[in-house]
């Protein structure tokens, strides 16, 4: 029988770590951290980091496993991930993964990395083309069709030509071996439930979030972070919670609007979320909390 992966998403605010709490204690389970933000040591409010309460009750993995100013790849997460996985099922324990970065969850579901690799020189010669330009080549070069590649995205254009131009092939044939190539949790049956709200629920429970973080001194955490080479590392900078607070540090945000800026920013994360897995996730189980509902029903 193939080891079983129980997959917990679901949009910022919608409840997860209480759900994944309660299932993980009453199943003899662990949970590995799917959350790009968790990596990060010292980002802890602006995350909604479990607390070190929550994570005495039941074992967490792949939190607070990189200083703040170290990035993360998605190739390097899904070794950590592997590798947290198997211990896990060699001590006999049920997995759960819980998060709602779709980037890193896509790991448990298929392939996320192939195995052409661009040289610097490549990289460099498309960075100084203009992006028509880049546009412009890339269509040469695929004849038959760009598919479904944003084409009004610089950066995602860029990224298609230097991968066309590194491997000699056109991006059809490229998906075609991508699509061909067993993902890291192949061997594993994997079980995805999503949690969602309505719409006026996650909107209260947005706002008292960002009240939480900053009673509870996001401001003064993100001053320790800066100083510490949070900017280093443009993934965490660019945070929801930490660059708004950057912004207000530098007089670019009244602090007056800090709690708003962090709400609107905060819903027009949720809806991106939202769209994402309703496009890109495989068939999947939902279930709608009530409002008073803190994820104790949530089963696999």
């Amino acid at each position: 029988m193939k080891p079983r992966l129980h997959l917990l998403t679901g949009c910022t605010a919608v409840g997860k770590t209480g759900a994944a709490l309660r299932w993980a204690e009453a199943n003899g389970a662990e949970i590995v951290s799917c959350d790009s933000q968790l990596f990060y040591r010292g980002m802890d409010l602006g995350t909604a980091k479990p607390s070190a309460a929550e994570r005495a009750r039941v074992p967490h993995h792949l939190i607070d496993v990189l200083e703040a100013a170290e990035p993360m790849d998605v190739a390097r997460y899904t070794q950590l991930a592997r590798q947290a996985v198997d211990d896990i099922l060699v001590r006999g324990r049920r997995v759960l993964v819980v998060g709602g970065s779709g980037f890193y969850l896509k790991a448990f579901l298929g392939a996320v990395t192939d195995d052409v690799e661009v040289p610097p020189e490549v990289r460099a010669s498309v960075v100084a083309l203009k992006p028509e330009a880049a546009l412009a080549e890339l269509r040469h070069l695929n004849p038959a069709g760009l598919g479904s590649l944003d084409v009004a995205n610089p950066r995602r254009v860029a990224r298609a030509l230097e991968r066309c131009r590194a491997s000699g092939l056109t991006l059809a044939v490229l998906a075609e071996r991508f699509a061909a190539i067993p993902g890291a949790f192949a061997d594993c049956e994997v079980r995805l439930t999503r949690l969602d709200r309505t719409p006026a629920d996650l909107e209260r429970r947005i706002a008292l979030r960002v009240e939480a973080m900053l009673a509870a001194g996001l401001v003064e955490e993100v001053q320790r972070l800066r100083a510490a080479g949070l900017e280093r590392n443009p993934s965490a900078a660019r945070a929801i919670g930490y660059r708004e607070v950057l912004a207000m540090l530098d007089g670019g945000l009244a602090p007056a609007r800090l709690a708003a800026e962090m709400g609107a920013n905060t819903r027009a994360l949720v809806k991106k979320q939202r769209t994402w897995f309703r496009t890109q996730l495989p068939e999947h189980r939902v279930i709608l909390l009530a409002e008073q509902d803190d994820g104790a029903t949530v089963e696999f």
